[in-house]
């Protein structure tokens, strides 16, 4: 394939997608765009991408795609700037945004027949970002959802999943409104509830102190995704508002009828109530990338003296295995301490727990 790529936004997902289209495509050619100046430059001196430019126009001339991978709502300006340049005749230009319908409907109303655009979706993420934290094989067997428009033949569709090969990802296509429906439920509205926990504890911790002592726990766990990004977070709920909205109405009647079973001590259909959520969780795919990055942490038990931490992360950095993490969860005298490790991917894991081992730690995975 000797083709022109122009990545828009050189940051984690753009980074990684540059990445496993030159590990796949080696005679393909990455032009970059950033408007952080610092990551156009490291995007170059790592290597990430073939040449930089700093002017949209001098990127999309001769681009036979062009990936657009920033927020969605900075991709729909880029989307209006794009169209008011010169483009390549048949150009297919893809985005990365965790909604689709608007930003389809704003691609249709702004390109002419020659441009194909087709909405896209990688489902997989890191707790690092920018370009260093790229990596080629970040998608590796996590869903890619495709969201073409009813213009878009199966044609560009296959140049795209060519070209995105790479990834390794599984491509699902779709249309904009299932997509935002299914990521509405699975990875939009639970980043709203564990905002809404937060909210609740900062609210009940100006009542009693211990709130937040004993919310380091298990509750810091649960509502980890609260920390994401507000800005992205506040584009994607108003960009996928409509779906949004249906989903409050059906969580509002949920919480409502387990509210009547707890009133009416209905011990049976609360135990129902549970034990069918378990049934459903304990069937999701354990290995399976999703719309919320994984967490792939490692507890270890560690004896209390001076320099155990460094001595538990030297035996990893010997077999050069990267911790994205480290938490001390408990620190008491004449006990064991837990340190708790968090690793970009179960393979990662797993290597690690051998490691560990082997040297006499204790380790467990909850």
């Amino acid at each position: 394939m000797n083709s022109n790529v122009f990545m828009i936004g050189l940051g984690l997902i753009g980074g990684s997608l540059a990445l496993s289209i030159k590990e796949t495509h080696p005679n393909v050619t990455i032009i970059g765009y950033d408007i952080n100046t610092e990551q156009l430059e490291l995007a170059k001196s790592l290597k990430v991408v073939d040449h930089t430019v700093t002017m949209l126009e001098e990127g999309a001339a001769n681009a036979d795609y062009i990936i657009v991978a920033i927020p969605v709502t900075q991709a729909e300006k880029v989307l209006n700037e794009l169209s008011q340049l010169s483009l390549k005749e048949g150009v297919i230009v893809t985005d990365v945004g965790s909604t689709k319908k608007q930003i389809v409907q704003t691609a249709q109303a702004v390109f002419s027949d020659n441009v194909h655009f087709i909405g896209g979706h990688p489902m997989a993420g890191s707790h690092k970002s920018g370009v260093t934290a790229a990596k080629a094989h970040l998608f590796e067997n996590a869903f890619y959802i495709l969201t073409p428009s009813n213009e878009e033949s199966e044609k560009e569709m296959n140049e795209l999943q060519v070209l995105l090969s790479g990834t390794k990802a599984q491509f699902i296509v779709i249309t904009p409104d299932e997509h935002d429906k299914l990521t509405g439920v699975i990875s939009h509205f639970p980043h709203i509830i564990a905002a809404s926990l937060v909210h609740q504890a900062e609210q009940y911790e100006q009542e009693n102190e211990l709130v937040g002592k004993l919310a380091a726990g298990g509750f810091r766990d649960i509502t980890r995704i609260a920390s994401s990004s507000p800005a992205m977070w506040r584009d994607i709920l108003l960009h996928n508002k409509e779906m949004l909205l249906e989903i409050f109405d059906r969580w509002i009647f949920e919480m409502h009828k387990v509210r009547d079973l707890v009133e009416e001590k209905k011990a049976e259909s609360i135990f129902d109530y549970f034990e069918q959520a378990k049934q459903f969780r304990d069937q999701l795919p354990v290995r399976q990338k999703g719309a919320i990055p994984s967490f792939y942490d490692l507890y270890v038990d560690v004896p209390d003296y001076p320099g155990i931490i460094s001595e538990v992360t030297g035996h990893l950095a010997e077999e050069e295995i990267s911790i994205t993490n480290i938490r001390i969860l408990e620190t008491r005298e004449d006990i064991y301490g837990v340190l708790r490790l968090s690793f970009q991917t179960d393979d990662d894991r797993k290597k690690a727990r051998v490691c560990l081992q082997k040297h006499s730690y204790a380790t467990f995975i909850q």
